[in-house]
């Protein structure tokens, strides 16, 4: 059974870093595009960064470039999401996501969310003083 379980969200002030963490089961990273989404309340699910394990090629969405950096550990089967000078428009509740990688690119997958196969339950990231 496939299952990605996230960690590593809370509260943290604006400029802060937080370390989200999706370990994955059921299944192993080769082969896979494993992203990280956030949804903010009443908002769209948006993908915020992907990565192709195959060849560790990345996608960001715009307005993280620079701050996060997404990672995987292969032996792990465990994918990171490092946050750094986080923004109070940075809160959302992050989800973990994975999709068959041998045609998918990293890009693909993150800017058309209907291409994941499977979701982690989310984690809430706050950003507030």
């Amino acid at each position: 059974q496939l299952q990605l379980v996230e960690s590593g969200g809370g509260l943290v002030q604006p400029g802060g870093s937080l370390r989200l963490s999706c370990a994955t089961s059921g299944f192993t990273l080769d082969y896979k595009v494993i992203g990280w989404f956030r949804q903010a309340p009443g908002k769209e699910r948006e993908g915020v960064s992907c990565i192709k394990s195959s060849d560790g090629s990345t996608y960001y969405l715009d307005s993280v470039k620079g701050r996060f950096t997404i990672s995987r550990d292969n032996a792990k089967n465990t994918v990171y999401l490092q946050m750094n000078s986080l923004k109070p428009e940075d809160t959302a509740v992050y989800y973990c996501a994975q999709a068959p990688g041998v045609f998918l690119s990293a890009q693909a997958m993150c800017v058309r969310p209907s291409r994941v196969g499977s979701w982690g339950q989310g984690t809430q990231v706050t950003v507030s003083s």
